[in-house]
Formats: structure tokens, C-alpha cells, sequence
């Protein structure tokens, strides 16, 4: 789960050690995937940047340790089924509205009618605003990581956006336009190339003053527009999904390679809800003939530096109630023999259909030896390349889902049912102009 005092506090280390105070400060970045400024409907990686930024939730996770913390909230009680929130008081939304319990409420019933994004979340959840500063939230049964869930409830401000639309929602507006209390706001915005975000005066937590005061954040760059960018110092911070080789290139033309180490991971997800992945055996068979080390070995960017090692299973290093470094997972034929032997399928009908993310070259190496290893046993296969708007909309149904596919676990909806097959614990590598920070 992305956090939003991690973000800010990027945001302001990279812009501390750029231009000159009396200058206006800029930070570009970029992602892959098409940006979503929607609240409501934020899902992906880019979509979180956003929404981190221009927007903020009534609890964050606690940083350094398990648990979470107020936020917009100053606290809560819980009792069952039931959560009642006090509001922070001096939170301003970039409109100049105040914040009340009537945002949050509108907040949740707004996720809710669009059943979008991460929306699944709050099913069964019912809001009630008690006075202008508590709200309560009902739940139709219990439900432990409750608090945690809120992380992904970004507050709009109703009254901006009902002046602002001719709809209840206001989808339209909001697709382009933002409306919430974050340290960022929205100058302009183009789902397709580019959002530009302004440094907010009104923050209630107040800005570092070296924090940039533009950030443009870009979508979908070529890795040679990228590389080309990077060189001409007219770009700052590249994703993490660079190929090994340009990354490399970069770094010994004179680019600051960093590195930031999460609990994220990169996966092969199971349908388990399609045949033949609806059997354990058949999933076992192919969980233990994929090559994680070769898979390692194409992550790396020189002899001392990967791009991530090998998880030691589903829950990422770093998580509570991940496996020791003892267990990390590697290729074991014999076993992948020994579970296809019990599978009740014929490995040469399988005919399994691998996707790959278009705007991620690399995942297309990682789906050629996933189908080399699967072709070593017998098994028929078939690898798709599918743009990140199609996968997205395709996964939303059990029967419309590839039988593996890959891209970050946490960005699935839920209904694709994932299981894991060959995970990797990425680190995620950045190339910085050595120009700019």
C-alpha cells in the first residue's frame, strides 16, 4: 500500500537538492500506465501517486511499524460493527471549503454508486454524518482490516463538486479537475501524456518549503524517450519499469541510480477460477516449473545491483507473516512432474493464455521463459500483449481473465481470484538526472 507521507516526503528530498531556491522548483517523473484522477476509481500504481497527493484519507498507516494513525481524523472508538470518527477541524480543501463529516459521508456513498477502483472495499459499509465533525460508519458485519481499508477512501469536497457538475457524482468534472485537501492540486490534466501538480498553500499539515512547486507527472514514455530525457536533463525521475539494459546505459553515462526497497512484489497470477487452474495440482505443476532464477538474472542491472530477488512466497519480504530468506522459491522439475502426474488435465490441451502489460516491455521476456519452462513439460501455451486499459477492464471478471497474468498483486480487482505462481520481490530501481538531484 502506497502511503502518502512517503510521497511527499520524496517529492520533497528530490526537490531539496535541485535548482536554486529563487527559482521555481520542478520535478518530473514518470509511469506507465494511463493516469486516473478520479478518486473514486484510483487503482494502479500511477492512479496512487495521484490521489495521494491531491487528496487525503482519514487514517495512514503507522510509518516504521504494524497499525494506523489519524489523519484527517483526530481519533476513533470502534464498538463491533461500528466505528465513530472525530474530524480534524482546521482542514481546508483547496477550494476553500472546510471539511466536514458531510464529505466523508459523500465520499463513501460516491465510491459506492460508481463501483469503481478499489470501491469493493467499502460493500456493506454505511455512512452517517452525526454532527459536522463525526462521522459513523455501520458495518453490515464485522470486518477486521476496516481501518485499514480507509486508507484507499481519498475525502472529496461535495460542495466543489456539485457547484462544478450537473450530476450527482460529478464524474465528468472530476475526471479532470481535483477536490480534495492535498498537499498537491491539479493545474492541468491528460490521462493519456501528462497531469501537472501545483504545490498547495492551504495544506493543513503545511508544505516544505523544498518541496517542487510543479511536479509533472508524464504517462506511458518510450524507455529511449525516456533514456533521451534523462540525458538532455530534461527529466528527473524515471519509473521503475525501465529495461535492466537502459538503466545500465544510464547509470554509466552519469545518472544517480537509487534505489528504493519495498514490500512490494511482481507477480504471475493463477485464475483460479478457470480451468485447468481451478485444480491445485495443475497450479502446483506450473508454480514449480517456472525458472525463478533465470528470472532473477534478467532483473539485473551489473554484478551488484538487481532490480529484485526471489520472494520467498506470497506475502513480500517485509510483511508480517512472510517466509524466512531460507525459503526463496526456485525451479524444481521433478515436482512440477510429480503434481502434473495428479493434474487432471493433459498437459498438451492446457492451452494456457499468458498476458503481459503493453507498456511494460519487460514482462514480455518474463512470459517467453514462463512459456519456454511450460513447453520443457508438455504444456501448451500462448502469450497476449495487452495494453494496462484493456487488462484492467478484462480482469474484472473471473471469465474474461487471462489464466496468468502478471503486473503488482495489489493492483488486481478481486474478483480475478489471484494465486500466486512466481513472485519476485522487486526493488525498485530509478534512474535520477545527476544534473537535478
Amino acid at each position: 500500500m502506497m502511503k502518502k507521507s512517503a510521497l511527499v516526503t520524496a517529492l520533497c528530498a528530490a526537490a531539496a537538492l535541485a535548482s536554486p531556491a529563487v527559482a521555481e522548483t520542478v520535478l518530473r517523473l514518470d509511469e506507465v500506465a494511463v493516469g486516473e484522477l478520479d478518486p473514486a476509481k484510483a487503482s494502479d500504481y500511477a492512479d496512487s501517486i495521484l490521489m495521494f497527493n491531491i487528496y487525503d484519507t482519514l487514517v495512514l498507516p503507522q510509518q516504521g511499524g504494524p497499525g494506523h494513525v489519524p489523519h484527517l481524523a483526530t481519533s476513533w472508538t470502534a464498538d463491533g460493527a461500528s466505528y465513530t470518527f472525530t474530524l480534524r477541524d482546521d482542514v481546508m480543501f483547496q477550494s476553500g471549503n472546510i471539511m466536514s463529516s458531510a464529505d466523508v459521508v459523500y465520499s463513501v456513498e460516491r465510491m459506492q454508486a460508481l463501483g469503481a477502483g478499489l470501491s469493493y472495499l467499502l460493500a456493506g459499509v454505511t455512512a452517517e454524518a452525526l454532527d459536522d465533525s463525526t462521522v459513523k460508519f455501520t458495518l453490515e458485519k464485522l470486518y477486521a482490516p476496516f481501518i485499514a481499508s480507509l486508507v484507499r477512501l481519498p475525502i472529496v469536497d461535495m460542495a466543489h463538486v456539485k457547484a462544478n457538475s450537473d450530476s450527482e457524482w460529478g464524474e465528468e468534472y472530476l475526471s479532470g479537475n481535483g477536490a480534495g485537501t492535498g498537499a498537491y492540486s491539479v493545474s492541468s490534466h491528460n490521462p493519456q501524456e501528462e497531469t501537472v501538480m501545483a504545490k498547495s498553500d492551504s495544506y493543513f499539515l503545511g508544505v516544505a518549503d523544498a518541496a517542487p512547486d510543479t511536479v509533472r507527472l508524464r504517462y506511458g514514455l518510450e524507455a529511449a524517450t525516456v533514456r533521451t530525457l534523462i540525458a538532455q536533463g530534461e527529466h528527473d525521475i524515471a519509473s521503475q519499469w525501465l529495461p535492466p539494459e537502459v538503466i545500465q546505459a544510464l547509470a554509466k553515462d552519469g545518472a544517480q541510480l537509487l534505489t528504493e526497497t519495498g514490500t512490494g512484489g511482481f507477480y504471475f497470477k493463477m485464475n483460479t477460477a478457470k480451468a485447468p487452474l481451478d485444480d491445485v495440482n495443475c497450479r502446483l505443476a506450473l508454480s514449480h516449473a517456472f525458472d525463478y532464477g533465470t528470472a532473477i538474472q534478467m532483473i539485473a542491472i551489473n554484478d551488484e545491483v538487481s532490480a529484485g530477488s526471489a520472494a520467498t512466497g506470497a506475502i513480500p519480504v517485509g510483511m508480517y507473516g512472510a517466509n524466512g530468506a531460507d525459503m526463496a522459491q526456485a525451479q524444481d522439475l521433478d515436482k512440477a512432474r510429480a503434481y502434473l502426474a495428479d493434474c487432471p488435465h493433459e498437459p498438451a490441451d492446457m492451452n494456457l493464455e499468458v498476458s503481459w502489460i503493453a507498456e511494460v516491455p519487460l514482462e514480455e521476456r518474463f512470459a517467453l521463459l514462463m512459456q519456454s519452462n511450460f513447453n520443457a513439460l508438455g504444456i501448451s501455451s500462448s502469450i497476449k500483449k495487452m495494453p494496462w486499459a484493456l487488462f484492467a477492464e478484462q480482469v474484472s471478471k473471473p471469465e474474461n481473465t487471462p489464466h496468468i497474468s502478471s503486473s503488482l498483486l495489489m493492483l488486481l480487482p478481486v474478483t480475478q481470484i489471484p494465486c500466486c505462481m512466481a513472485c519476485i520481490t522487486l526493488q525498485h530501481l530509478v534512474l535520477g538526472n545527476h544534473r537535478s538531484i
